[in-house]
């Protein structure tokens, strides 16, 4: 790692914050995309009994 002097523990803070978040979203995207893909099945299985 580059030697970054005085700043050294507000870049580390940065990059940990912003992987945090990037983290954060990965979650939040599975998550939605799980309940969406549930959501369409079922709308799907309806329209299948109903014809």
């Amino acid at each position: 790692m580059p030697d970054l002097g005085k700043y050294q523990n507000e870049v580390i803070a940065s990059y940990v914050v912003t992987l945090l978040l990037l983290l954060a979203l990965l979650v939040f995207s599975w998550v939605r995309g799980r309940r969406v893909a549930k959501a369409l099945r079922e709308v799907e299985e309806r329209r299948a009994k109903n014809g």
